[in-house]
């Protein structure tokens, strides 16, 4: 199922049997990991993690998760507590994890706000049933938001149009033997389509694809599980006499005794042994991270190559050169409220007064009700005049390191 909006604004609903929903998985067990991967391989694209900084650090990166589903052995708590408590990252849907339910863990995840629990092997409901209610959620919010916007004049003045026009296809021309040759790179690279499509909000509340140069393998999950079934314990000569029999390690063995038993996954294991296992599995764990970026991928992200495409939506009436930046679903979804849905009213940008400002006040971050209320003001009261000057503005940000 995706989200599209017509050409009135109204959000619709659209089913797409092809799609599937972005999970980002947090579990530091990696064999459940794999049987989670192998369980739902045909509905979800499933990206994993094993802490809590990965996760964030994706979400930093506007990884595009329809839900999170975090162990709580593994961080899951900590994790929702930060997400709940973050401007951006609040509305995405939240699963607790347990190895098993019970009663005070459904009530501990309702107190702490996730949105649902299971338990690591889904026997007790149907999570695609629930991943699809998240979405029609998204949708109920946005057929309102949209609604509501509506009455007010959203529409790109006919100047305003004629600037992304003129600077855009120009751009596109000067430009088209770049996208054709990052194109041909990222075919030679890996299987998969050249673009990336990421759903964004923009002016009216509209949702679209916004496009990227695809910098991942869309076979890594697959690639994953297949690297799985190689034995950890084959990293070296040495580990070959490290196999577990009956929990107990190759000294314990010895003596047919073991002084420092550990109760894990419901079995006794010598504590050396438990060790040894979850170094060897930190080091695979290291090893499989490899497949999620394409190597041309890391080149493109950290040269802003991969965000070219994004011409192509101003040149399609998307978004405009200069506007409110246009937001994933779940940090629009914060951004219905009557004081905060005017930022919607203006056009959608590649860059803003919101970014500008911060360079002139050399702030190294900006709050959300500040950042709010730059985009209330764009909306009101954007002019030839201020979109020149916030373009003058930005080219010297570029040559900075950071991002606008």
């Amino acid at each position: 199922m995706e989200l599209t909006s017509t050409s009135e604004g109204m959000v619709v609903e659209q089913r797409s049997y092809a799609s599937s929903f972005r999970v980002i998985y947090l579990n530091s067990d990696w064999d459940q990991y794999i049987r989670f991967s192998e369980q739902f391989e045909e509905t979800l694209q499933v990206e994993y993690f094993d802490s809590q900084e990965g996760v964030l650090q994706a979400l930093y990166e506007n990884y595009p998760a329809d839900v999170i589903l975090a162990h709580v052995d593994s961080g899951g708590v900590e994790l929702l507590e930060t997400i709940r408590g973050n401007s951006g990252f609040g509305n995405i849907p939240f699963v607790l994890l347990v190895n098993k339910l019970s009663r005070e863990a459904i009530e501990m995840a309702r107190t702490k706000h996730a949105d649902d629990i299971f338990s690591v092997r889904f026997d007790n409901g149907d999570l695609i049933t629930r991943l699809k209610y998240f979405k029609k959620r998204q949708w109920y919010v946005a057929n309102k938001a949209s609604q509501k916007i509506g009455s007010m004049n959203s529409r790109t003045p006919l100047w305003k149009r004629a600037i992304d026009i003129a600077t855009t296809g120009t751009a596109l021309i000067l430009l088209l033997p770049v996208f054709l040759i990052v194109a041909i790179l990222i075919k030679i690279d890996s299987k998969g389509p050249v673009f990336y499509l990421s759903k964004r909000v923009g002016s009216g509340y509209k949702i679209f694809d916004l496009y990227k140069f695809r910098t991942m393998r869309t076979d890594a999950d697959q690639l994953i599980r297949k690297m799985a079934a190689l034995s950890m314990y084959n990293k070296s000569p040495e580990p070959v006499q490290q196999i577990e029999s009956n929990g107990l390690c190759d000294e314990c063995k010895a003596q047919n005794y073991c002084k420092s038993l550990l109760f894990h996954d419901g079995k006794e294991i010598c504590e050396k042994l438990y060790q040894y296992q979850k170094d060897q599995k930190a080091a695979f764990m290291k090893f499989q991270n490899d497949p999620r970026i394409t190597r041309l991928g890391q080149f493109l992200r950290n040269s802003s190559l991969d965000e070219l495409p994004q011409l192509l939506n101003i040149l399609k009436g998307d978004m405009s050169l200069v506007g409110n930046r246009p937001l994933p679903l779940y940090e629009a979804e914060k951004m219905t409220t009557d004081d905060k849905i005017l930022r919607f009213a203006g056009p959608a940008g590649l860059t803003g007064l919101w970014q500008v400002t911060k360079r002139g006040k050399g702030k190294a971050d900006m709050s959300e009700e500040e950042r709010t209320q730059l985009d209330i003001t764009y909306a009101k009261e954007f002019s030839f005049m201020m979109d020149l000057r916030i373009i003058l503005k930005t080219f010297p940000a570029l040559l900075q390191s950071e991002n606008v």
